[in-house]
This record gives C-alpha cells, structure tokens and sequence, in this order.
C-alpha cells in the first residue's frame, strides 16, 4: 500500500471515530440532561461549531504538520476514550456534569477541526488541489456513514457507552502509530522516538482505562445510588439499572426510578384494576410499555382474559422479567402464562400496523420528558387507540404527577379527550415515587360522576389484590376543590407536529419531587 492511500484509509478512519465520538457525547447529554433532542442538536452543533474553531487554528501552522497531526490524534485517542468513563465519575460527585459533557464536545471538535486541514496539507505531496480535496473529504464522510452505522448497530446495543469509546480511542491511537510507521522519513529520529514511546504509554493507559471501565463505572454509579446496584446494563434503548435495600428492590430507567418492589402495588393495583372492573369484558388486553411484568399479572388475576399482547420497544427489559429472579418474584413469572405475548416493537408502531381489537388497553410508558416518549402521548397516538378499542373499551395510561406537574398532567388528560374520550383522572400517594396519576378514559359519551359512580359500583373487596378496594376508589378518585395549575384553561392538546407536553413535563416543580 503507498503512502497516499495509506493517508486517506487513516482520515477514513478518523472520519468514522469522528462522527461516533458525536454521537457517544450526545448520548451522554441526553441520559444526563434530558431533553434528548435538544441535547442532540445542541452537541452536534457545538462541535460542529469547534470544529471551525480547530479549523481555523490549523492556518496558525506552517511547519511540523505531520507531528502536530500525530500528536492531535494522540490527544483525540485519550479524550474519546475515557469521554464516558470521566462523565459517569463525576456525575456522582458533581452537579456540573452538563458542563463537562460541553468541555468535552469542544475539545473533541476542536482537535477533529485541525484533522482535515493538515490532512489536505499533507496530502498536496501526493495529488494536485482538486483532487487532494475531493478525496480527503470524500474518505472523511465515507467514515462517517461507516460510523453512524456502527454507533446504530453495533456500538451502543452491544458495547454500550461503557467500551464504545475505547474502541474510537484505539482507532485514533492506531492511526497515529500507523502512520508513524509508514512515514519515518519525515521526522526526525529523536522526534519519532518520542512520539513512538508517548504513543505505545498511550495504549498502555487506553488498555488499563478498558480493562477497569465496568468497575470504575459501576464504582461511579454506585455513589450516585444510595442502594446497592445488583443490575446495570445500557442497552440500545436505555440504561437499566436494578438497587437492593433489605429485601426490596428498585428499577431505574436512564436514572428514573420505575418502581420499587416494597410499593409498587400502590402503582400498578390503580393502574389496572380501575379500567378492568369498567370494561364490561376482557378477552383482549393491550399493554404498551409495562416491561416489567407487573401489570401483566394484575391482568391475569381475571379469568376470562383470553390474550395479553405486550409491546416494550427493549428486548432486554422484557428478558430480565421473563428470567432474573428479581423479577420473576416481583411479577409472579408473568410472562411465562400462555396467554401472554410479547412484542418487541415502539408502541406507536405497533398500534399503527396492528390490525387487532381490544377491550382494555393499559400504558405503562415512561414519563413523556423528550419529544421521542411525547409522540405517545399525542393525539395521533390516541385516536389510533380509539380505533383499536371495541365499542365498550377502556384505555388508561399513567400520567405523572397530578400536583409536581399539574400541567402535564392535564394535557395527557385532554388529549384524550380530543381523541374521542371521556376522561376520569385517578392518583394515589406511592410511598417511594410521590404523589403519581392516571388518565383513565371510556369510549362512552359519560360524565366524570358517572365514571367514578360505576367505580365505586364495582366489586374490588373481592379482588385477589393487596391494597385496592371499595374504600380506596373514593380516595383515587376525588382531589379537592383545585389540584390543577391555574392556567388550566391555555393547556393545549398534545399533538405530534407541536409536542406541548414534553415542555410542561420539564417545567413542572420536579425539585419538590
């Protein structure tokens, strides 16, 4: 292989550490700072903005070219790979972690901004201008292609933010070390001795850095958790992590506590029993989201229910229900009953592609703090709901706080009612998440009083539950005279094209919580 094409496969795969290193930091931002697509905008464009910087500071340099070259990749080899590594340690220590992740977006640029004009100037050696050009960038955005697809389906569903980085590290290092290699005579050999030795140190610290990352993470997470961490995973979805205290256990969604087996029953016995004593049958029940099979085994505790269909868009949540034993305690190894079936799909997908009819749908989904999670709670979503509920069905969906976020709350609640709902809201005090609520909504053209006079019709004392009963409907059910923000009357309707509620979500008194 010549030099020139040894040079261009190099920015290749600078171009692909690159891109991922982008993508790795906007990651982080969105798991730390929420508000995912601000956050991903805001780190592209941040470094697309260093990158100028970095460009433009290359101008300043008019000799030594391929050591500042090689010494930038060094430096690149070491600030990628432990990127996530130095983010989860300090997120349990300080509260100006957002700060860092922007530091990091800026030096990162910066140092991928001097790349590309040293490698045009590098490269002049071997082709004319027009060509130096087209095919410096042209190797450049092929990497990048090259990396989105690796990030995407690769990097973070199998190697996660824990090694993801340490693989665009090593690249870097190895590009570095390579061109070394190729080209001794442009260096002096003093200088190349140096680099030499300051490039193998650099493997032997991206080496340790690989070997102790699990630890030093779990160490870093261990800190921010009061409780003892038996589980943690990133999957391509979510960072799932599961906490011990005596003999109860906690689960955390992207640092969201989900629910704690010493109270869930407070959460899950409102969220099912409710819609399933209104439903007047309940052969076919949908549950979107609920991946960790508590619901499910509300579900089952009717007879009559003929199918269950699930829908978590996370293989690995649905998996740790059906096999850690955590889990299969917590849910009575629900997702093991035969009626039980489980798709692994994006709620929104699956209601739109789904050609079947149910008589109760339960959702059980994250709390709507991004534009992603707030299209399912969007009147498009609710209205293909509707059409997928028989003429008698009921749908609730779990809706935040009725007094932390009083107007997100109220949004969900009239966008089911724009979808063709009559709406009743339910809440209950859960002892380890707060004061949490529900939108339940009827398909019948019915009042609120006459919603909750057929709940408190209804015969919960017989249940096989732990804390719902008659008694316990008036409490769900009643909320004083004003538990609503007093801007009630501007709320708007959620709606895909103006997502409203992921904004009233993230402004509401959440430092209360």
């Amino acid at each position: 292989m010549n030099k020139k094409n040894i040079l261009l496969a190099a920015l290749f795969a600078t171009g692909f550490s690159g891109i991922v290193a982008e993508y790795v930091l906007a990651t982080l931002a969105s798991h730390f700072l929420g508000d995912s697509v601000i956050q991903w905008a805001m780190i592209v464009s941040v470094m697309l903005f260093s990158m100028g910087m970095g460009s433009r500071i290359s101008k300043n340099f008019t000799k030594n070219l391929f050591v500042l070259f090689i010494i930038a990749e060094f430096f690149l080899s070491l600030v990628v790979s432990f990127s996530a590594l130095s983010v989860y340690s300090l997120a349990a220590f300080s509260q100006y972690v957002g700060v860092y992740i922007y530091l990091l977006a800026i030096i990162t640029g910066t140092l991928i901004g001097l790349e590309l004009p040293l490698a045009v100037r590098l490269n002049e050696q071997f082709e004319e201008l027009r060509v130096n050009i087209s095919m410096v960038l042209e190797k450049d955005y092929y990497g990048s292609l090259a990396g989105g697809l690796f990030f995407s389906f690769f990097g973070l569903p199998y190697l996660g933010l824990t090694y993801t980085p340490f693989v665009l590290g090593s690249i870097n290092l190895f590009v570095a070390l390579v061109l070394l290699f190729f080209f001794p005579t442009i260096l002096e050999k003093n200088k190349k001795q140096l680099l030499s030795l300051f490039g193998f140190a650099l493997v032997a610290i991206i080496t340790i850095g690989t070997i102790k990352a699990e630890q030093i993470i779990l160490y870093g997470e261990q800190i921010k958790y009061k409780d003892k961490i038996i589980y943690s995973e990133q999957t391509r979805y979510q960072k799932i992590v599961v906490t011990e205290w005596k003999d109860h256990y906690w689960l955390y969604l992207n640092n969201n506590l989900q629910f704690s087996t010493f109270d869930e029953k407070l959460y899950h016995e409102v969220l099912v029993h409710p819609p399933m004593q209104l439903a007047k049958e309940h052969e076919d029940i949908l549950v979107l989201g609920g991946g960790d099979g508590c619901a499910v085994r509300e579900i089952l505790k009717y007879p009559d229910v003929k199918s269950i269909s699930l829908v978590d868009i996370d293989p690995k949540m649905t998996e740790l229900a059906l096999e850690h034993p955590v889990f299969l305690a917590a849910n009575d190894s629900s997702f093991h009953n035969p009626k039980v079936k489980i798709f692994n799909s994006d709620g929104f997908t699956f209601v739109k592609s789904d050609s079947n009819f149910y008589d109760v749908i339960i959702i059980d989904l994250p709390d709507p703090r991004s534009v992603e999670l707030s299209r399912l709670y969007s009147l498009e979503f609710y209205k293909m709901c509707y059409k997928h509920l028989r003429p008698r069905g009921i749908i609730i969906t779990q809706a935040g706080s009725p007094y932390y976020a009083p107007e997100s709350f109220e949004c969900i609640g009239k966008t089911l009612q724009a979808a063709g709902f009559s709406t009743l809201p339910l809440h209950n005090q859960i002892l380890t998440m707060g004061h949490w609520g529900w939108q339940l909504g009827t398909k019948r053209d019915v009042t609120q009083q006459q919603i909750k006079a057929a709940l408190k019709a209804a015969d919960f004392d017989s249940l096989n539950v732990e804390w719902i009963n008659n008694e316990a409907i008036a409490h769900i059910t009643s909320f004083g005279r004003t538990f609503f923000s007093n801007t009630t009357d501007s709320i708007k309707v959620n709606k895909i094209h103006d997502p409203v509620l992921y904004r009233y979500f993230l402004k509401a008194s959440w430092d209360l919580y």
